[in-house]
């Protein structure tokens, strides 16, 4: 793509009414009639007649997304809007090594379970288009080496996400996508010819420029700004709610504990206000104790799955924890006895069973909150004691007082839904419709409306306008699969826009032999 940058200065106290570039019929526009400029250097793309899409979030899902389109389509403008730093969740994702995907399932139907918000939709083709084996190639074609870990989480060898971020900028710049930064998309709209009217302010330089589109890609995160332009352009909104977070727990003893972890858990999450039974609210995993309360692969999970419900609870409940998972209630029984017989003069803090697999600290944690003293030899302990310590160890609970800070690495719950329900009010039972419920003399209808095609990630409500990433109503579990989203759905919707890049050309063709 060649693109010549051309200088407009406004001098300091000017103000100008309109201020119009055109090249063909994509342009910039300045509008200030209430802002007054200093001395700013407006870049403008001076194109060739080709149809121009803009990608407003320089993120995995848009970075990758316009790769993927100008892939498909060379001659297709390609222009990344990012307010930030592009790329920024990738550098700091996975502690700074880049978390890119998950390479332990291959079943989408399974895969599909890791998605709290999509689980439904993703059983379909949305992964057989581009999955977590297809993002790994793209990446090894490109010159990553990735390795797969125990649990199925995929990081480049170089355990740095330098090498993802290097990879896609690299790999942009050399397609010819054209990157702007420190940019904010504020506003959208749709002309009398059908194409997307952005204006993007850049703060900083006091900068308010406007583009004209042929396709738009919302992929800009859990940002307000691609949640405003959804908005604009006829999308609902699902409110926004933290994911993945920890829990603060009310235990003063367990700060004591803060570093030590256990390797397999399973943990129940019962919340207040919550009287529906929840499957996913039971998780299995490894567990982290910190200085304010629980972490982890199992807690981030439930946190996931109960991210809407935890909001409405206000993040309080009861999480009752498994610590030995793999023995049941009569093993742990016998152990506690056999181990009462053989070690009867040793004191109960310094010899305790090694298949419960815990560590000394947690086993003295157990005994405090039972209130068995450590130094008791284990001959002492009465029975009754006994099994109330394997009962702690098998059903120990916490009060959840509620969620850990937010770092700069965060996944919400919310955004532009694929599909929607809405309810109807009937006087008459209409057999037809196969979800009704009859109250008395009403009739309550059910409808689902898709809002978005997972084939195509184009909009159902406005032609052109596609989404991927967090942007949607989609939100992963712990372990890269928030990131095959991004890759998924950027590769996915890159694909549609190329090839309708590709058809426009000869639509005008045809017509104009017609005419």
């Amino acid at each position: 793509m060649n693109f010549t940058l051309a200088r407009y200065v406004l001098q300091f106290g000017v103000s100008v009414e309109i201020a119009s570039i055109r090249s063909n019929h994509n342009y910039f526009l300045l509008s200030s009639k209430n802002r007054k400029f200093t001395t700013t250097a407006i870049p403008v793309c001076q194109m060739s007649g080709e149809e121009v899409l803009v990608v407003v979030g320089g993120g995995a899902a848009g970075v990758y997304g316009a790769i993927r389109a100008k892939t498909v389509a060379p001659k297709l403008n390609v222009i990344v809007v990012e307010k930030g730093k592009p790329l920024s969740k990738v550098k700091i994702s996975g502690g700074g090594r880049c978390n890119v995907t998950n390479g332990h399932f291959v079943d989408n139907k399974i895969l599909a379970e890791r998605y709290p918000r999509g689980y439904r939709e993703f059983r379909g083709s949305f992964f057989n288009v581009h999955g977590p084996m297809d993002t790994m190639s793209w990446f090894s074609d490109h010159g990553v080496e990735l390795k797969t870990e125990d649990d199925g989480r995929v990081f480049p060898v170089s355990n740095s996400s330098s090498s993802i971020i290097d990879c896609l900028l690299s790999e942009a710049k050399q397609r010819g996508v054209y990157l702007q930064t420190g940019k904010a998309a504020t506003t959208a709209t749709v002309t009398a010819g059908g194409k997307f009217l952005l204006k993007l302010e850049k703060r900083t330089l006091n900068l308010v420029e406007c583009i004209e589109a042929d396709y738009l890609l919302i992929a800009s995160g859990s940002s307000k700004q691609g949640y405003s332009l959804a908005a604009q352009l006829g999308h609902s909104i699902v409110d926004p709610v933290p994911s993945l977070f920890t829990f603060k727990i009310s235990d003063s003893r367990l700060t004591e504990l803060s570093g030590v972890t256990f390797p397999k858990v399973v943990a129940k999450l019962k919340l207040e206000n919550v009287q529906r039974n929840i499957p996913h609210l039971s998780q299995a995993g490894p567990m982290l104790v910190t200085h304010w309360g629980l972490s982890g692969p199992v807690i981030l999970r439930l946190s996931a799955w109960g991210a809407r419900d935890l909001f409405t609870s206000d993040y309080k409940g009861v999480l009752t924890v498994d610590f030995i998972p793999d023995l049941h209630v009569e093993e742990m029984k016998s152990i506690l006895s056999q181990h009462k017989r053989l070690f009867a003069k040793q004191k109960v803090l310094n010899a305790y069973p090694s298949e419960f697999v815990i560590v000394k600290r947690f086993w003295k944690y157990i005994l405090d909150r039972e209130g068995i003293c450590g130094d008791t030899l284990w001959a002492s302990i009465s029975n009754n004691s006994l099994i109330s310590a394997g009962h702690l160890l098998k059903h120990c609970t916490f009060e959840v007082t509620g969620k850990g800070q937010f770092k700069d690495e965060f996944v919400t719950s919310g955004g532009v839904p694929l599909s929607e329900v809405l309810a109807f009010a009937q006087s008459i039972y209409l057999s037809t419709f196969p979800f009704c419920i009859c109250n008395g003399n009403v009739t309550y209808i059910f409808l689902a409306f898709v809002k978005i095609s997972l084939n195509t990630m184009e909009s159902k409500i406005r032609s052109h306008l596609f989404f991927a990433g967090e942007v949607l109503n989609v939100d992963g579990v712990t372990g890269g699969f928030n990131f095959q989203n991004a890759w998924s759905g950027g590769y996915i919707a890159g694909t549609s826009i190329g090839k309708l890049a590709n058809e426009a050309p000869l639509k005008e063709g045809s017509m104009t032999k017609k005419l």
